[in-house]
């Protein structure tokens, strides 16, 4: 269990640990005004989808809107080394030192933002921010940055589902009812298996218990899970191959396409992308599912504030926000728009004019998270 104690100790060890190899350098409580604050690096822990839409849509496109300015990617797939980098910049900023990294897309966001580990910005620093609801903002925490929303939904074969499920126990039910034709990947290297594990633990979470979940640390209500793993484990004799959980999202999608299964949890912006690029066929569909529903919500960008190129990620976060930067993300990967629809284009209006990103299920907080992700490798693969 990864606990504030935890994360705190680790971030110690990596203090001592950067300061002996003198890995970073130190900075100025002021950005430079040099050509180095131009040259700016983005952290990613996420799948390779997200990789592609910064380093071939996003970051061609600010570099060309704004000559001399530079951006490079810091890439952990699947988010595997999540805990170190935490660790790391919070050494990075008790001793002020460059972390290496100026913005972090990472589902950490919150958590580092509750730390104290970010900088803080408004609509002052961040025009673009003036045009994203006020709720969606809060949710980031201090510091957080909404640029893009997306949610899970239930991906299905329409040859051999005609009549998808609609509820979590009309799922449940149709996955012993199939065996091996349904799947997620294991949660800790994909956010749609995490959703679908998500989803099954909160049938047994009240509304005051999941609230603490969502917002923050909360070991001492993590027991409600204990019926939702049971569950998860009952379902292994059902699942794909008796017990195949795919590593990441892509996998799941590889299987669906392939006609090995027949329903599972997928991204809705790498569901669309792939039926727009021709990956998943045009029998494939999606639906939502209730009680509870699959989970979604923005994705938030941080500006970490040991950084000494704050006021350049700050030009880089304002962009984003932009209605062209916006249409670029949800014409790249389908992602939902975070500012006012009525800013973009008509066609992208058309698309989401029935998503309400501001009120998607929101999943676990980060620290909460990697609790549920280790408990799950503990408890369901193999019973």
């Amino acid at each position: 269990m990864k606990t504030p104690r935890l994360i705190a100790s680790l971030a110690a060890v990596a203090a001592v640990g950067l300061a002996l190899a003198g890995c970073a350098q130190s900075s100025s409580a002021a950005s430079s005004t040099d050509g180095a604050d131009k040259k700016l690096t983005v952290f990613l822990s996420a799948d390779t989808n997200i990789q592609d839409l910064w380093q071939k849509t996003l970051i061609p496109a600010f570099e060309k809107a704004n000559p001399g300015y530079t951006v490079a990617v810091d890439f952990d797939l699947h988010g595997l080394h999540d805990q170190q980098t935490v660790a790391k910049l919070t050494a990075a900023t008790i001793q002020k030192k460059d972390p290496g990294y100026d913005l972090v897309d990472a589902g950490f966001v919150s958590q580092i933002a509750a730390s104290g580990l970010l900088e803080k910005v408004s609509s002052s620093t961040v025009p673009g921010l003036k045009d994203v609801p006020k709720d969606l903002v809060a949710a980031g925490g201090d510091g957080g940055i909404p640029y893009r929303g997306s949610s899970v939904v239930l991906a299905y074969d329409t040859t051999t589902v005609p009549t998808p499920p609609k509820t979590l126990d009309d799922l449940l039910a149709w996955i012993k009812a199939n065996p091996g034709k349904f799947t997620y990947n294991s949660p800790d290297t994909g956010g749609s298996g995490q959703s679908f594990v998500t989803t099954v633990l909160d049938q047994n979470v009240s509304a005051a218990d999941r609230t603490k979940l969502v917002t923050g640390s909360a070991p001492e209500v993590e027991g409600d899970w204990d019926k939702g793993f049971a569950t998860l484990a009952g379902l292994n004799p059902y699942v794909y191959q008796k017990g195949v959980y795919p590593n990441g999202n892509n996998q799941v999608l590889d299987l669906l396409s392939s006609g090995q299964i027949s329903i599972a949890p997928v991204w809705s912006d790498q569901f669309v992308t792939g039926r727009k690029n021709g990956q998943i066929p045009a029998n494939i569909a999606y639906t939502q599912i209730s009680d509870p529903s699959l989970t979604g919500g923005a994705s938030y960008l941080g500006i970490p504030s040991a950084s000494p190129r704050t006021a350049g990620a700050e030009k880089l976060v304002s962009w984003l926000l932009t209605p062209d930067a916006q249409a670029l993300v949800s014409d790249s990967i389908s992602g939902y728009p975070v500012i006012a629809l009525d800013k973009l284009p008509t066609a992208v209006q058309d698309l989401y004019k029935d998503a309400d990103i501001a009120n998607l299920r929101p999943t676990y907080f980060a620290t909460t998270a990697a609790d549920m992700n280790k408990a799950w490798a503990q408890k369901v693969p193999g019973k």
